[in-house]
């Protein structure tokens, strides 16, 4: 049984949330309780489910176990506990795993930072590759993309990338897909056949909002210059690029892709911003865990997490043994959920491990 004090604090929380919600507050402290009733609401209805099938699981032994009863309904009892007890299990089980401690961006949007890596060519045409599986793959999940930034390469590859994504809870499924993708095939510029490997950097970052994190106009250096590479008539005539460096930490970043410069400096800022609230977020994970780090990965990027093989047409995340031999399914994007979710589970499962290990 899950212990009552967490769960009575949980509830109280939530009708406290509730109560503020409904006095009329406003501004920033609205959207923090917004999100907050938001994340426990759904943790509240799984303890009232919990709490109900318990209460029948035990009104059902006590039937039983009274002298009372007639051997015909103690019998239809003994069926109905049955199924209340593995109901429960189940419960138990969902209930634990909402309970699990939470990152903080798990309801955030997301940006996902794609750069090649090594292998040249082959190793931008990989990139782009990529960019078109994670286009797809949040399209399912009805999720809206946005090309922040985007720098080609000769054949058509794309030496780097920055894709928006906008989605409650994209933060939690793509998350995992930080570190480094390899890929093996033959590359369109080789003659001979031979298979190379290549590899793609892929970084996913929370999107951080206005009450996440706080940037001073002094801390500030904004440099506009000219637009390099792709990008039709206004290319090299109007300095409608952007480049912003935050001074304190010495993070520099810049926008190019769109023709005004008002709408390059608000994508360089929402970037900048997603990077500084990233370098906090994992100074108060290593203060409050010690930087724990799961199998399933520490989002590290010179991690290499999974293997692209089009000989063989399989796909392996080496963080969790996963193999699926349907690359062409998972680099489309269709698929690629199965690898996703699996990720997701396999993170649930050592947490709640640990969790249940400690008590």
């Amino acid at each position: 049984m899950i212990p009552a004090a967490p769960l009575e604090r949980m509830i109280d929380r939530f009708r406290a949330v509730e109560a503020e919600l409904s006095s009329g507050t406003a501004g920033n402290q609205f959207v923090k309780l917004s999100r907050e009733h938001a994340e426990l609401a759904p943790i509240v209805a799984a303890v009232e489910l919990y709490r109900e099938t318990a209460k029948q699981l035990e009104d059902t032994e006590a039937l039983i176990a009274d002298p009372a009863s007639g051997a015909e309904m103690r019998a239809l009892a003994e069926e109905e506990r049955a199924e209340l007890k593995k109901r429960f299990a189940e419960q138990e089980h969902d209930l634990k795993l909402k309970l699990l401690p939470k990152d903080a961006a798990d309801n955030s949007s997301a940006i996902i930072e794609i750069r090649a890596g090594t292998g040249g060519d082959e190793a931008a045409l990989f990139a782009a590759d990529l960019l078109e599986m994670y286009q797809r793959y949040c399209q399912l999940q009805g999720w809206r993309t946005e090309i922040m930034d985007r720098s080609e390469s000769d054949l058509g590859g794309i030496k780097d990338a920055v894709l928006e994504v906008n989605g409650a809870g994209a933060y939690a499924k793509l998350k995992f897909e930080s570190g480094v993708h390899r890929v093996q095939r033959v590359p369109v510029t080789e003659a001979s056949g031979r298979i190379h490997t290549s590899a793609a950097t892929v970084a996913v970052l929370p999107e951080a909002e206005d009450v996440d994190i706080q940037i001073n106009d002094k801390d500030l250096r904004i440099d506009v210059f000219r637009a390099q590479g792709a990008g039709g008539q206004h290319v090299n005539k109007t300095e409608s690029a952007v480049r912003i460096t935050h001074l304190p930490t010495g993070i520099a970043v810049a926008q190019q892709t769109e023709k005004s410069q008002h709408k390059n400096k608000a994508h360089a800022m929402k970037l900048l911003k997603a990077k500084l609230y990233e370098i906090e977020r994992e100074r108060l994970d290593k203060e409050r865990s010690g930087a724990r780090k799961s199998m399933v990965g520490s989002g590290d990027r010179s991690e290499r997490i999974r293997t692209y093989n089009f000989p063989q047409g399989r796909v392996t995340d080496h963080r969790i043994n996963l193999t699926l031999y349907k690359l062409d399914r998972i680099i489309s994007g269709d698929d690629l959920g199965e690898i996703v979710d699996a990720l997701v589970t396999a993170d649930q499962a050592e947490r709640l491990a640990e969790l249940e290990a400690v008590n």
